[in-house]
């Protein structure tokens, strides 16, 4: 049996605390680990349809901000492992931050440069060290929310922008927010796309199209890192007690912050 990791970041910062964020030592360690464990590392399109090791991890970047070409570049570059990067194409490119729904809260602040994104001409070098490029859609939606006309724009539109960008075939897509359901799912395979991920709760039984990624935030250090990557954790993901597992931990981390903040729980 092969294990296969796809883990899902977005931004690397030493100061954004925003959940969307890990700071660059700890990128390091985490993947360090799975280094060490003898995973080897694969595009997503690779982790999908092909895993070349037994044991394989797939790290995939949503959103292409440019912390991650200045930060996690040059670490998976140490490491030895390719990434993929998924794009919103009509976020990409432009002097100011790259703004969608849940993003206007950093605007004006101090962290409003936590969200400039790439340029075309970075995310071609990406390209170039062997980084696979994918589409996020072009305007970072929910998919589901649309109408058939507005989701072929979205998916078919951004997979030809980063066809003419990048000069080679664009087959891997990510779900803005992790939001996809049947008709989304085959409104992608009818746009090209061979592989999709998604972010769900449960690790649901994969497929190309819908293809679980264990999303890495801020919170997580590196003791809940390890129990994310876990083979036996994520085997117990896929199992329809999660939901179960979950209400309780949260529960438990909810708990536990009462008990730092000194207040009392009952």
């Amino acid at each position: 049996m092969r294990d296969v990791i796809v883990l899902c970041y977005h931004a690397v910062s030493e100061n954004w605390t925003a959940d969307l964020s890990v700071t660059p030592r700890r990128l390091e360690e985490q993947l360090g680990l799975l280094v060490e464990r003898g995973y080897q590392g694969a595009t997503f399109m690779q982790a999908v349809t092909a895993p070349p090791a037994k044991r394989t991890v797939a790290v995939t970047f949503d959103d292409a901000f440019l912390s991650v070409f200045d930060l996690a570049f040059p670490i998976l570059s140490r490491l030895g492992l390719p990434a993929t990067l998924f794009v919103p194409t009509r976020k990409v490119g432009t002097d100011g931050p790259m703004v969608w729904r849940k993003m206007e809260r950093w605007l004006g602040g101090t962290d409003e440069g936590e969200l400039v994104g790439m340029s075309w001409k970075e995310v071609k070098e990406l390209d170039r060290a062997g980084w696979e490029i994918g589409s996020h859609t072009r305007a970072h939606p929910y998919l589901t929310q649309l109408d058939d006309d507005a989701l072929i724009d979205e998916l078919r539109g951004s997979r030809e922008d980063c066809e003419q960008q990048l000069g080679k075939p664009c087959l891997s897509l990510s779900y803005p927010y992790g939001d996809f359901d049947a008709r989304v799912a085959n409104a992608a395979s009818e746009a090209g796309y061979v592989t999709a991920g998604t972010l769900p709760e449960r690790l649901e039984c994969p497929s190309a199209l819908m293809w679980p990624r264990v999303g890495i935030y801020h919170s997580d250090d590196m003791p809940r890192f390890r129990q994310k990557v876990s083979p036996t954790v994520r085997r117990l993901r896929s199992s329809p007690a999660w939901p179960f597992v979950m209400r309780i931990d949260r529960r438990l981390r909810a708990r536990a912050k009462k008990l730092i903040s000194g207040q009392t729980v009952s």
